[in-house]
């Protein structure tokens, strides 16, 4: 399933994130999402594993227009002033093996810097480096603040979601300014246990499905993008999702869960110490 981005370029609804990859798990796990039919890869800068995510689409022999390939600038380097955001995008453009990136985002809204950044990101964008740029965990303050001198909109909001954190007001704001949105960490991160909980484990049950897929399915059929982490032995069940659907009660019952739940307290755009 592709989603049209507002640039009319198409994106895969489902990806697999590389967050926490390092080394040959990294190369080894991008090869064998490719090789397993995902098409969209999503990494960082902060991540520090673009060279491995490199190296496993070339070793995956997979033509390269036909993967969505994601990065990130990293905040610090946002902080260090335009120069060093073109650095940094060239140096991403060398480690990732690529003449260009399909998708590059702000990974924070970072106070004072963002206007620097996505001007050169925008730079980038007119001279083909780059295909499209976005953000991610924007809230609607931020997001006001881009479109009052952005040349070009963003395409993209990769914000956390999951069913002890819907956004629902996040997403129906984006959506407003035709912005897509991409959940990260769709099954929660550190303590939070989202799969664990009674409710969903019910609905596998019903469903004849895992946990997980239940809430990959919520996801995806709220039309938004997700990009659950490269793990080779989920790779087939998460793209089974696309096979089945949930009842328009069931999609409701589980976003009754909703507690605007963070999996870091630290992780919220308008209070983080930046």
């Amino acid at each position: 399933m592709m989603i049209r981005l507002n640039n009319n370029i198409e994106i895969p609804q489902i990806g697999v994130g590389t967050w926490t990859l390092r080394g040959e798990t990294a190369r080894q796990n991008v090869c064998l999402a490719l090789e397993a039919g995902f098409r969209h890869i999503d990494t960082a800068q902060m991540y520090e594993n673009e060279a491995e995510v490199g190296q496993g689409i070339l070793d995956s022999g997979m033509p390269r227009q036909d993967i969505f390939l994601v990065t990130k600038i990293n905040t610090n380097v946002m902080r260090d002033g335009r120069e060093a955001v073109r650095k940094s995008i060239d140096e991403s453009l060398a480690k990732l093996k690529t003449s260009y990136i399909d998708l590059l985002l702000i990974h924070w809204p970072v106070k004072d810097c963002v206007k620097d950044t996505w001007q050169v990101m925008e730079d980038y964008v007119k001279q083909g480096a780059v295909k499209s740029i976005g953000v991610s965990n924007f809230n609607r303050r931020h997001l006001d603040d881009l479109l009052t001198y952005a040349e070009i909109r963003p395409v993209i909001n990769q914000i956390e979601v999951h069913p002890f954190m819907t956004q629902e007001e996040n997403i129906a704001y984006n959506r407003q300014l035709g912005i897509q949105v991409e959940a990260w960490g769709p099954f929660g991160q550190g303590d939070i246990d989202v799969v664990g909980h009674p409710l969903l484990q019910s609905l596998a049950a019903k469903y004849q499905k895992t946990a997980s897929q239940i809430v990959l399915r919520w996801i995806v059929q709220r039309g938004l993008i997700t990009i659950p982490r490269a793990k080779p032995n989920h790779f087939a069940e998460n793209l089974e999702i696309m096979t089945f659907s949930l009842s328009d009660d069931d999609m409701q019952a589980i976003s009754t869960l909703n507690q605007n739940l963070r999996s870091n307290a630290l992780n919220d755009p308008d209070t983080f110490p930046w």
